[in-house]
């Protein structure tokens, strides 16, 4: 099984470094070439601005979205987290809207306002995980088919799952913290290889939500 990892701009090194920890073979994806042979795809955080740049530019966006279409888990931190959502605060057109959310992008401030927090994450058991929050969004509104994951003690929403597609407002990688990446390895397993009734995608998750998005996002 091999995890890509979006490795056009950002903290790809880190996930890569994560997913080696835990026994996954990562790959760096910079074209589309790059996705032909995963089992899941993470976007790092970094700048989304320049994602969306890079995304369009080296043909990404389509093979991305066919390859969340088969099921396959796509993992976002941070700024993949801005890529993922259907819709951005402000009226920016959506990247990969893949996310019924909407996020606020630098939603806790400047780089200066960064900060570390412990999250109740029940789906990873009862450890708290520790976040890294550095010019995090904040996810201002979930779709009815959004799981929450995660919230801050305000009860802001930082971590959310629909099907396929989870994403945090925060780093894990950067803390050490390796469940998140585990439970996507996990998630990846299973769409190799999903046992009886192996006919069906296990997590159909593209077009009923990005259809309504595809206009005016290439």
């Amino acid at each position: 099984m091999r995890i890509g990892v979006l490795a056009l701009q950002g903290a790809f090194r880190e996930h890569l470094e994560t997913l080696r920890a835990i026994g996954v073979e990562g790959v760096r994806v910079r074209e589309p070439a790059d996705l032909a042979d995963v089992s899941g795809l993470i976007l790092p955080g970094g700048e989304s601005t320049t994602m969306r740049q890079l995304i369009e530019r080296w043909g990404l966006r389509e093979p991305i979205l066919d390859l969340a279409d088969r099921g396959a888990p796509i993992f976002g931190t941070c700024a993949g987290m801005i890529v993922l959502a259907a819709e951005i605060a402000g009226g920016e057109p959506p990247i990969l809207p893949l996310l019924d959310v909407t996020v606020e992008r630098n939603a806790f401030g400047r780089q200066l306002d960064s900060f570390e927090a412990d999250l109740d994450v029940p789906v990873l058991g009862s450890t708290p995980v520790h976040g890294v929050f550095i010019r995090a969004p904040i996810i201002e509104r979930t779709g009815p088919d959004v799981d929450v994951l995660a919230r801050l003690d305000d009860g802001r929403i930082v971590a959310v799952r629909q099907r396929n597609i989870i994403a945090t407002a925060f780093h894990p990688e950067l803390a050490g913290e390796t469940r998140f990446h585990r439970l996507v390895a996990a998630m990846a397993s299973e769409h190799d290889d999903p046992g009886e009734g192996s006919g069906r995608r296990p997590y159909p998750t593209r077009r009923s939500l990005s259809a309504r998005h595809d206009q005016g996002t290439t």
